[in-house]
């Protein structure tokens, strides 16, 4: 088996942990499998070189400088590993066999980057390459970085491009877990998650693997985390499934538009919880939520439109902060789902000028981690969709 292992800093913190990380590695090649290593700087090397740039440096010198951790990294664990009796190989960037390149605008090139990647996978039966993660470089040989959580990045994209069967994201956690250890009780393995899943996660908080790797998964490759004190490369921890597409999608039944009113209805615990369980309770499903200081909007069926209205005008009946509730029919939503979309600066504009050009109104736009979804009257809908799919 083909398995690019990346370990964290943290699973790099210290002699112990760089010996057992080289025990997990050696155990591994000498069962036959074939092992690429990335790197992360040790500990919080990166961050505390970080914070010490204190004088105004260009680029290309913060590049150089905070590349320092994972150089030293991938020097000790080939080391350990040489200690072990294999035969391993560092590299960095200005090596001839460095192989994450960049092009001037330090996005990817990809047709390059595939070509030193399966030039290095060549010759996995013969030798263990230990990688810089984080970094890369331009074709003129310029250090550039690959941002936060770049050796997740480098990880997965080499696990692609080198046409491994699997990557493992060594880490200090078990896994993806049901919620955080140190704050929840009874917090467990979660032994599969999608792609998607992960990604809302990602977005919201969750430090497991960075957003920006899963973009270079696919079906064919295997992604798992594991956590450093089991030494086992091959077995445990959470796998991850799927992959992420763009996807650009129109609901093919018209949606009816029930609004709330209420004097500040996000300061007032419990009310959302009511109007939502009043709904759930007849059965009712809500395919989408807005909420403003004074008003919450929830989009249903068109079906369901009249069976809504009256369950939620019990509801401001029986309660006196709430003022009126309005119905708007035929309204379609289209949702663009994939990538980094939420997180894209200008994203929205991106969206929104060619709706407007095309005078059509958007009705509302709600973000998630990984969507967009906007909601226009019903007769709009075949432009949007195709204005939308010119765009992605």
């Amino acid at each position: 088996m083909r398995v690019v292992a990346k370990f964290g800093g943290t699973s790099l913190g210290s002699g112990d942990r760089i010996n057992r990380a080289a025990d997990s590695v050696a155990n591994a090649v000498r069962e036959g499998h074939e092992i690429a290593v990335v790197a992360s700087a040790m500990g919080n090397t990166t961050d505390e070189l970080l914070e010490d740039i204190t004088f105004e440096a260009d680029e290309a010198d913060r590049a150089e400088i905070v590349s320092m951790g994972e150089r030293t990294s991938v020097r000790m664990l080939k080391a350990a590993l040489a200690a072990r009796g294999i035969d391993a190989l560092f590299l960095e960037p200005g090596h001839p066999q460095w192989p994450v390149i960049t092009d001037e605008r330090g996005e990817v090139d990809v047709e390059e980057t595939t070509r030193r990647a399966k030039a290095l996978a060549a010759e996995l039966d013969h030798v263990v390459p230990v990688i810089t993660g984080f970094l890369a470089e331009t074709h003129d040989g310029t250090v550039t970085t690959l941002g936060r959580g770049g050796s997740d990045t480098t990880a997965v994209m080499l696990g692609r491009y080198m046409d491994a069967d699997e990557v493992v994201i060594v880490t200090d956690v078990e896994g993806v877990m049901t919620g955080d250890p140190h704050v929840v009780e009874g917090a467990r393995n979660v032994g599969q998650i999608s792609v998607d899943e992960l990604r809302n996660l990602s977005f919201r908080g969750a430090e497991v693997v960075a957003p920006s790797a899963l973009s270079y998964k696919d079906d064919e490759l295997d992604v798992r985390v594991v956590h450093y004190q089991h030494g086992d490369l091959l077995s445990g921890g959470t796998q991850i499934t799927g992959e992420f597409k763009h996807l650009v999608d129109l609901r093919e039944e018209p949606l009816a538009c029930l609004t709330v009113a209420g004097r500040a209805i996000r300061n007032q615990a419990g009310v959302f919880h009511r109007l939502s369980q009043s709904l759930a309770e007849s059965g009712i499903n809500v395919d989408a939520v807005a909420s403003g200081m004074d008003s919450v909007t929830f989009y249903v069926d068109v079906d369901e439109a009249e069976r809504a209205e009256n369950i939620l005008h019990r509801e401001v009946i029986d309660d006196e902060m709430l003022s009126s509730v309005t119905v708007e029919d035929d309204i379609a939503v289209v949702r663009v789902t994939g990538g980094e979309l939420p997180n894209q600066p200008g994203i929205i504009a991106e969206i929104v000028a060619p709706m407007a050009e095309a005078g059509i109104n958007i009705h509302d736009l709600i973000t998630s981690a990984t969507s967009v979804a906007i909601f226009v009257a019903w007769g709009d809908r075949e432009q949007t969709l195709e204005i939308l799919q010119q765009l992605y």
